[in-house]
């Protein structure tokens, strides 16, 4: 054969080795991928792509390493990629889902926001992309306007590796049980899927200082190469149901809830409670404080979703067939790690519920219609990472849970302090803006407490408060008409203190009323003056004893016999109206003074306007010597006024 016919032939050959060989890079990954190895798959992918030239596979290869940080949980290196193969025009609309899932996880809330959109656009059969759009505004509210728990990462629990699921192995709260990844795992392989070792149930004790030991494997005969977690005891703590998932070819199979006893101090001869079928999950028990119910999740059929929450109950027969507890719980996604509160509670995790992103933390309250209330438990319990496996004490609003909101799952402890909330006050003249001392202030609460306080030197008044209560608080000073206030603490989640201040109108002067007003040339009442008449109505109710004279003044203009019958007809147009609302007619007199009693300007007129000065009195005289047409009607709208004068404080109803 001739040289020149050999080096092509020689060259072809090498070629298709070559693509040979980066296929099989390409068809190594996508086995392990389909296997569920995501952890390998992506290294298998990451090579393929570096080798295999541009093409649709290369399209592919980058969607799914994409995939297989998303299905890891690595959500920053999942955005980097769903956004190389949003750039290579990658021809799946799920990918504008994934990315946005991507940047929500990461707090990107705008950017998400408008891939869930483009989601939508696409596929518009499919909730998720409304529902994305949903989440990333509550996820922005709630961390603007965080629930009142206290959270904190354990130090003494967690390893480098994973650590999750905790759950109470003592009455006394001071030992736990939770599940690990950890070097000391009595496997030696890794999870093809979770790139770990194969997970054991570790336990720690805490010390009389508050510490918690260094975790070990539990004693006994539970922990084994396989995986083993998720636990739940009876109320003495002597029996515990976890969870075993098989393992083949490093990836976990079918999982069953076992149940095994202890004796003397060693878990002896663990046994299943074959709820489903061997190739099916049953995991995450949680048992009722009277032994008599088992909630678990699977993917049994008849379901809602892909992973449901289901429950069994005890009989005489022994364990009843599973039952799901409906839809308002279990959705088409996954509900998952049910923990049952001894108040009957239930606590699971969704990443279908609308909350902030991943799986959330909800609480499900059984109403008195058999109907549950579900009520996301909000930041910081929940972030925008996985947030699953929580526990309580019984009485307190404390406990554990599990998330992976700094890089793999770990062990968070939360409380909610108890909610403190005060009132700090100040009674003041309500004409003079200064303080009145000696001030008597009252404090009656809708839980039946009552409190009395003086205000000090400078007017201030402070009361403690209760939550859920709503409080009225009653100022009253010699020579001062009564007033009062109210606030609430219902429905408050964070601890606070309320400012208020009381004003006291004093009865040794007229009192104006403000915004009453009157067409021109009449008496009838305008609708925007009943607001201030029905304040008058409850200052009246609140001083019962107080018998009033209602003054009707007009300005210097007209008619002086003429000006005092409207004044007068006016100032019983109030007294009318109060007396329609309940007011004793004998507490009321009614007079009019047409322009007999110019207004004399006081701080706030002088500080409104300035050409008056404080102590001026708007005669007639002094009216008509201001420089403008507009300085003159202001001055006469100033004494075109109603005002009320307490004439009696002896009245006896």
């Amino acid at each position: 054969m001739k040289l020149q016919f050999v080096i092509p032939f020689i060259l072809s050959i090498c070629l298709f080795s070559t693509a040979d060989a980066q296929m099989k890079f390409y068809d190594e990954a996508e086995e392990a991928y389909q296997a569920g190895q995501f952890y390998e798959a992506v290294e298998m992918y990451r090579d393929a792509y570096d080798k295999i030239p541009g093409s649709e596979i290369k399209d592919e290869i980058t969607f799914k390493i994409a995939e297989c940080y998303r299905k890891t949980s690595q959500p920053r290196k999942a955005e980097l990629w769903y956004s190389k193969a949003i750039k290579r025009d990658y021809d799946n609309p799920l990918i504008y889902l994934y990315y946005a899932d991507a940047l929500k996880t990461n707090e990107k809330f705008d950017e998400a926001i408008e891939n869930y959109k483009k989601y939508g656009e696409l596929n518009s059969d499919d909730p998720r992309g409304e529902m994305g759009v949903k989440s990333c505004s509550l996820a922005k509210q709630w961390k603007e306007n965080p629930s009142g728990y206290k959270v904190a990462k354990q130090r003494y629990l967690n390893s480098t590796e994973r650590d999750f699921c905790p759950s109470y192995s003592k009455a006394e709260y001071d030992e736990i049980y939770f599940t690990t990844s950890r070097e000391e795992c009595t496997g030696e392989e890794t999870h093809g899927g979770t790139g770990g070792y194969f997970t054991d149930i570790f336990y720690s004790q805490k010390n009389v200082s508050g510490r918690w030991s260094d975790p070990e494997p539990i004693p006994g005969d539970v922990n084994t190469e396989v995986e083993e977690g998720a636990t739940s005891f009876t109320n003495n703590y002597n029996t515990m149901y976890f969870t075993r998932c098989e393992v083949d070819n490093q990836q976990s199979m079918g999982c069953n809830i076992f149940r095994t006893v202890k004796d003397n101090g060693e878990w002896e001869n663990p046994e299943p409670l074959s709820l489903a079928a061997d190739s099916l999950v049953v995991a995450h028990p949680s048992i009722t404080d009277d032994g008599s119910t088992l909630y678990f999740v699977s993917n049994r059929p008849g379901g809602y979703g892909k992973m449901d929450i289901w429950k069994i109950n005890r009989n005489d027969d022994g364990w009843s067939e599973p039952v799901n507890p409906g839809q308002k719980i279990n959705t088409p996604g996954n509900e998952m790690f049910p923990f049952i509160h001894p108040d009957g509670t239930l606590y699971f995790s969704s990443d279908y519920h609308p909350g902030m992103g991943g799986l959330d933390i909800f609480k499900a309250t059984m109403q008195n219609n058999g109907e549950y209330e579900i009520e996301n438990m909000r930041y910081p319990i929940n972030s925008t990472h996985d947030d699953f496996g929580i526990i309580f004490e019984e009485e307190k609003e404390k406990g554990y849970f599990s998330s992976s909101r700094d890089g793999d799952d770990k062990i968070f402890s939360f409380v909610l302090p108890p909610l403190k909330f005060s009132v700090e006050g100040m009674v003041k003249d309500k004409k003079s803006e200064e303080p009145i001392q000696n001030a008597s202030v009252k404090l009656v609460g809708s839980d039946g407490m009552t409190m009395s306080s003086e205000t000090n030197e400078d007017g201030e008044f402070k009361f403690m408060l209760r939550p859920e209560t709503d409080y009225v608080f009653v100022a009253s000073k010699e020579k001062y008409l009564t007033n009062k206030g109210n606030l609430s603490t219902k429905g408050l989640e964070e601890s606070k203190v309320f400012e208020s201040e009381l004003l006291l109108s004093s009865i040794e002067e007229p009192i104006e009323l403000p915004n009453i007003f009157y067409d021109y040339d009449d008496w009838t009442l305008r609708s925007e003056s009943k607001e201030a008449l029905n304040q008058l109505v409850e200052t009246l109710t609140d001083n019962p004893r107080v018998v009033i004279e209602l003054r009707a003044h007009t300005d210097y203009r007209g008619d002086h016999a003429y000006n005092i019958e409207l004044s007068t007809k006016r100032a019983q147009s109030v007294v009318n109206y109060l007396i329609d609302h309940g007011i004793d007619p004998e507490r009321l007199r009614a007079k009019g003074y047409a322009a007999t009693q110019p207004k004399v300007v006081d701080q706030n007129i002088a500080e409104e306007y300035d050409f008056l000065e404080k102590g001026t009195e708007l005669t007639e005289e002094f009216i008509k010597d201001l420089n403008t047409e507009e300085q003159r009607e202001i001055a006469n709208q100033i004494n075109r006024r109603t005002e009320f004068k307490v004439i009696a404080t002896d009245y006896e109803p």
